[in-house]
């Protein structure tokens, strides 16, 4: 029940377990408001992601979060236990809620969250990445908050695409992530075979606002994909990658590859400031 944002010597199984049953007491009981609701929901997708990457597979994760659900339909709201818990997730995430940036290290690389405010556009949840002798800057972008899932990139010869691509693996036709968990693979081998993936075509291209391109670049191209991509991409494993495609006349498509890491717990940390 005491599901805090960190419990000494607790394995993230066992915290993405007690944030699950704490967030399903609190759909049927209503014991926190919307803030701590989402933070809580951001703290259970973030121990997911640690389970994952501890060696936790998704299906036993999968049960935990039926069991956590189980368990809740049979707790007594008004159970002085219930309370007990409920106020110290409460006094837990209170300071979570006031704090504007996060940095999600995954295996590889990292996801950058910021929800502060302000009138200019910025990267809301970012992940940055070198293709050849370019750079793309990949993510959620907005002003009032995360309103797109953006690729922004620069290319060194000043070539501009015609379109983008969003490649990942199709969680419908496969029964899990293309990885070997024994080695350290870049992100290129975690991609499943053409035959077991989807894609996402970008909806818009425009030129690239200045405070969303890569640092020490005059100017790049942006690409924004359908909000479909984005809760996709939220649902595979963080251990796992996707490709960015940009399509040029008469060559072939420069790729870049980002890791799927914490995406989810970011965009779950965002949610907190919306509500």
């Amino acid at each position: 029940m005491a599901a805090l944002p960190g419990v000494a010597g607790a394995q993230p199984a066992d915290l993405f377990f007690e944030r699950m049953v704490m967030s399903a007491v609190d759909d049927r009981c209503n014991l926190f408001t919307p803030g701590v609701s989402a933070a809580l929901a951001a703290g259970a997708a973030q121990a997911r992601g640690a389970a994952l990457r501890a060696g936790s597979d998704s299906k036993t994760l999968k049960a935990m979060e039926q069991e956590a659900r189980g368990r809740a339909m049979y707790i007594d709201c008004r159970s002085p236990q219930v309370s007990s818990a409920a106020a110290r997730v409460q006094s837990a995430f209170a300071g979570y809620q006031r704090v504007q940036r996060m940095v999600y290290r995954g295996d590889l690389t990292e996801w950058r969250a910021d929800r502060g405010v302000g009138r200019t556009a910025r990267w809301r949840l970012s992940q940055s990445a070198d293709f050849g002798s370019n750079r793309m800057i990949f993510g959620l972008a907005g002003r009032e908050g995360a309103s797109a899932l953006v690729a922004v990139a620069s290319f060194s010869d000043k070539q501009t695409p015609y379109s983008a691509r969003l490649v990942m693996r199709d969680s419908s036709r496969t029964m899990g992530p293309y990885i070997d968990a024994r080695t350290r693979q870049p992100l290129s081998r975690k991609i499943p075979p053409a035959s077991a993936t989807r894609s996402y075509m970008a909806e818009a291209r425009s030129g690239a606002e200045d405070e969303l391109l890569p640092k020490g670049y005059a100017a790049g191209w942006a690409f924004r994909f359908p909000a479909s991509a984005a809760q996709a991409l939220s649902e595979l494993d963080p251990r796992e990658a996707v490709a960015v495609e940009f399509m040029f006349p008469g060559e072939r498509a420069r790729v870049a590859y980002v890791e799927v890491g914490d995406f989810a717990a970011g965009r779950a940390f965002l949610q907190v400031a919306s509500q």
